[in-house]
C-alpha cells in the first residue's frame, strides 16, 4: 500500500514537473511544434527575390509541412506544391534552365527558389496585398482577379470569409496563422 502511494506521488510530481517545463520552456515547445526546415534555402531565396521569409515558411508549412517529394491529388509537386504548368511558366519567365519536374518534386532548394520567385510575382501583381497573394498562390491569380472584379471578395483578411472557395478561405487563414506563429517563435529569422 505504501509502495503504491509512493509510486502515485512520484508520477504526480513527474506530471507537475512536465507541466512546469512546458510553461517555462514554451518557446522550445513552440519550435518543436512549429519547426522550420530548409532555413538556409528559405533565407537565400527570400533575400534574392525580396520576399518575407516568414511568408515563404508559412506557405511551405501549409502546402507540404516541409516534406519533399509530395504530390497533391491535383498534381502539384514538391515542398511548395507547384503545378507543372505553373513551374513551366516560372522557368520561362525567371530563366530557370535545365530543370525537370523531378527536380521541383524532390529538391527542396529548387522548389523553394521557384516558389519564392512566384510569390514575388504575385506580390507585384497584387501590389503587396498579402491576403490576395496567399489566395492567388492557392487558387491562381486568375480566380482571385475574377473575385475582385465581381466584388465577391475585397481582398482583405477581415473579409476572408467571403472567399468563395472553402479550400482557399481555409488556406489563407492557415498561412496567416503560421506566418504569425513563425514571427513569434523565430524573431531572428
Amino acid at each position: 500500500m505504501l509502495r503504491m502511494f509512493r509510486k502515485k506521488r512520484f508520477l504526480l510530481l513527474l506530471f507537475i514537473g512536465f507541466i512546469i517545463l512546458l510553461f517555462a520552456r514554451s518557446d522550445w515547445m513552440g519550435r518543436w511544434m512549429y519547426p522550420i526546415y530548409y532555413i538556409d534555402d528559405i533565407k537565400a531565396s527570400s533575400l534574392n527575390y525580396e520576399v518575407d521569409p516568414y511568408l515563404v515558411a508559412a506557405i511551405i508549412r501549409a502546402e507540404s509541412n516541409f516534406e519533399t517529394g509530395r504530390e497533391s491529388p491535383k498534381g502539384a509537386l514538391g515542398i511548395m506544391q507547384i503545378m507543372p504548368d505553373t513551374a513551366g511558366w516560372i522557368a520561362s519567365k525567371a530563366n530557370f534552365t535545365n530543370l525537370t519536374l523531378d527536380d521541383i518534386h524532390h529538391r527542396a532548394d529548387i522548389s523553394i527558389q521557384m516558389g519564392t520567385w512566384y510569390i514575388k510575382s504575385l506580390e507585384r501583381q497584387f501590389k503587396e496585398r498579402r491576403p490576395l497573394v496567399i489566395a492567388a498562390y492557392n487558387a491562381g491569380p486568375g480566380k482571385v482577379n475574377q473575385w475582385l472584379k465581381d466584388n465577391v471578395w475585397d481582398g482583405e483578411l477581415d473579409t476572408a470569409h467571403d472567399i468563395p472557395y472553402g479550400e482557399t478561405r481555409r488556406y489563407v487563414q492557415k498561412v496567416i496563422y503560421y506566418y504569425n506563429k513563425y514571427k513569434e517563435l523565430y524573431p531572428s529569422f
